[in-house]
């Protein structure tokens, strides 16, 4: 009994001093910083479910608001907050080279097949992907599928309409999340995933089960910051990741591995394919003269799997999240809402009264209401980087290590009064062109800036917007009885931003003018 004791006490210890090991960093670096306690750093709130990580960013950037940047612990590890503007740029843009990673993977060598995508992935493997789908992404290539969106939008009416005829409150949250795995599930697959039609849909399921964060999940993230090491292998997509891997393998064998002429995301992925082996310069390594090692991927199966799954994953919790919140502003903001649904009819007017891609890139005032809707509520509610090598910040007496973790905190940044006045206030008008100060591009990016903002900005942006104008042309929306009008974050979000109990809302069809 003694022995076992001992052990525990030897155990213990061991787990306290690694816990503590890096907890004298900000203090070293002068930065400003709350005290970190053991086993948890500054982090507790949120590895405890009583504060989402975005949360937990606003919080320290609020704290300390005469400084340019604050320090933050995740368990042991530090974290920098970025408060300033200039330091945001050089960190995304000019300093990129120091900056390319992520971060989101503890253990490079050990990485779940599906984190193996465009989002989570890092140096090399992020830059080929990047290179070779970028062209996946053109103009052309959205107007292509745009005849998907619409054909959703045209069933998300009809699922309005019938809460609608019955008075039924119905939650915003679900309703553009179905719109938003049904146009994932066409554009993404070439699959009908019917959700909008189907109440146990397979697809809406599976987009569930992704962002499903309960306390296994919690557990499982809170290991990987407390002790990496022994916690390497623990995944988070196990649930899933047999179910993509293996319904990306079928469609490739069903389409014999030829692209079909569907223009979906699988298409785009064949294509990319076709062109042989991923090349291109390293950003990692270099010769001894400086310059860059080439470097090479395979494209296959899995890494395919894990680009559908980021493409499903990011696009559904996203949009959803961000469209979702835009009407529920709306509800509570009638006069707002009155002038983009003129804006909407004036547009259909001139095109039939038909939704098209033309139309929607017209309804400039929905625009903007999109935009103020991403700034009071960004999707990704901080941005997150990794420093790659040993880097000194300009005009400050300050460098950080290999490894050190910086947020960029959007929700913060996009309701200081410092940018935004009244930032509390609904106000479409914000964006209009001839007022928006382009100094604040650096502070306004809820799809992110430089090298590694969104590769599908575009589509999501306009998927959004096609959704919103659905809606919003044939229907008007009010709070129900049980909508709370600021809704909670749920504690467990992490990166994505998701709401706590969703967006009750009542849709009342509008008249006939």
């Amino acid at each position: 009994m003694l022995i076992l004791f001992a052990l525990l006490v030897v155990a213990l210890t061991a787990l306290y001093l690694h816990s503590t090991r890096h907890h004298k960093y900000w203090v070293e670096k002068g930065v400003k910083h709350d005290k970190p306690i053991p086993f948890f750093g500054t982090n507790a709130k949120n590895y405890l479910l009583r504060k989402s990580l975005t949360e937990m960013a606003v919080e320290a950037y609020r704290k300390y608001p005469k400084e340019k940047v604050v320090g933050m612990h995740m368990a042991s590890w530090p974290v920098l907050v970025l408060r300033d503007p200039d330091i945001i740029k050089q960190v995304l843009i000019t300093d990129f080279v120091y900056f390319y990673g992520r971060g989101l993977n503890t253990h490079e060598e050990v990485i779940e097949p599906l984190l193996r995508n465009l989002f989570f992935a890092d140096g090399d493997l992020w830059r080929l992907l990047r290179q070779r789908m970028t062209p996946a992404f053109t103009s052309g290539k959205l107007r292509a599928m745009f005849p998907l969106i619409i054909e959703r939008a045209e069933k998300l009416q009809s699922r309005t309409a019938s809460a609608a005829s019955e008075g039924r409150t119905i939650d915003a949250r679900d309703l553009m999340a179905r719109y938003t795995t049904d146009f994932i599930g066409a554009c993404g697959f070439g699959l009908d995933a019917d959700s909008l039609n189907e109440e146990n849909s397979a697809f809406r399921k599976l987009g569930k089960n992704i962002f499903k964060i309960g306390l296994a999940e919690s557990v499982t993230v809170y290991l990987k910051d407390l002790c990496p090491a022994l916690f390497k292998y623990a995944k988070l997509l196990g649930s899933v990741e047999g179910e993509l891997i293996d319904l990306v393998k079928f469609i490739l064998k069903e389409r014999n591995y030829q692209p079909s002429g569907r223009n979906d995301f699988i298409d785009l992925l064949l294509e990319c394919k076709s062109k042989g082996l991923l090349t291109g310069d390293s950003i990692e390594k270099t010769k001894p003269d400086g310059t860059p090692e080439e470097t090479s991927v395979v494209l296959d199966d899995v890494l395919m799997a894990a680009q559908v799954f980021v493409f499903f994953a990011a696009g559904f919790e996203t949009s959803s999240s961000a469209t979702s919140f835009t009407l529920h502003q709306l509800a509570f903001n009638p006069d707002v809402q009155k002038k983009v649904q003129d804006n909407i009819d004036r547009v259909l007017a001139k095109h039939n009264n038909k939704l098209s891609y033309e139309a929607v890139k017209e309804m400039t005032y929905l625009d903007w209401t999109f935009k103020e809707g991403m700034r009071m509520f960004p999707s990704l509610g901080f941005l997150i980087r990794k420093c790659a090598k040993k880097y000194t910040f300009p005009n400050m007496d300050l460098t950080i290590d290999p490894g050190v973790r910086v947020f960029i905190p959007l929700q913060a940044l996009h309701m200081d009064p410092l940018y935004f006045d009244n930032p509390e206030e609904f106000r479409p008008e914000r964006f209009d062109p001839e007022v928006f100060d382009s100094k604040l591009k650096n502070i306004y990016m809820p799809f992110g800036i430089g090298p590694r903002a969104c590769i599908g900005e575009r589509l999501g942006h306009m998927q959004s917007l096609a959704g919103l104008a659905a809606v919003l042309s044939k229907f008007s929306v009010r709070p129900a009885p049980e909508t709370v009008r600021y809704p909670r974050v749920d504690p467990p979000s992490g990166v994505v931003q998701s709401i706590l109990g969703g967006i009750p809302l009542l849709f009342e069809e509008r008249k006939s003018s």
